[in-house]
């Protein structure tokens, strides 16, 4: 039989936003035994209705079930599969980092500057760094940060647009 290849995928949902609705997404991935690798919910322009952007890892054909099942929903409106479009896609990380001393402070800054990433809060000892990026960046990033000593991290995981030169980014009915 032919193994089928897993690999992440950009899921964008746009759902009425009410009460609940969230937890009916969450219930059909978690009921079929979905795993969510990340999840992002956020007002658009249209404040009766939110973008949510979930990043799942499955073969075509469990990812095309996902998105079908997600269709079925009530509160969805519209759900596209954002993987192989040609989309702009950041994350966002906030890290605290030990710098106890001034090499390490120096070492900060560097990639600070490096990566387009800004010092956003400081004390004596620590540094906080914000970083806005591809998913690539930030796990790069977070690779060179790691020896001088991570307090405490939070990543938001990715939203994502399709490119406007490909047009409606939300062009698939329900």
């Amino acid at each position: 039989m032919e193994k089928r290849e897993e690999r992440k995928h950009i899921i964008s949902v746009l759902v009425e936003n009410q009460p609940g609705a969230l937890a009916r997404i969450i219930e059909l991935f978690s009921s079929r035994g979905y795993n969510i690798e990340s999840l992002n919910v956020g007002h658009t322009e249209d404040p009766t209705i939110s973008r949510l952007t979930m990043v799942a890892k499955g073969d075509e054909h469990t990812i095309e079930q996902i998105v079908k099942q997600l269709r079925r929903i009530v509160d969805v409106f519209k759900v596209r599969d954002l993987t192989d479009k040609r989309k702009l896609d950041r994350e966002l990380l906030i890290v605290r980092l030990s710098v106890d001393t001034a090499e390490k402070k120096e070492e900060v800054k560097r990639l600070v500057e490096i990566f387009g990433a800004q010092i956003v809060d400081l004390s004596h000892d620590t540094y906080t760094v914000e970083l806005t990026g591809d998913e690539e960046q930030v796990d790069a990033f977070l690779q060179l940060i790691k020896p001088i000593g991570i307090k405490e991290m939070a990543r938001t995981g990715r939203v994502a647009m399709v490119r406007a030169l490909q047009g409606d980014t939300f062009s698939d009915e329900r």
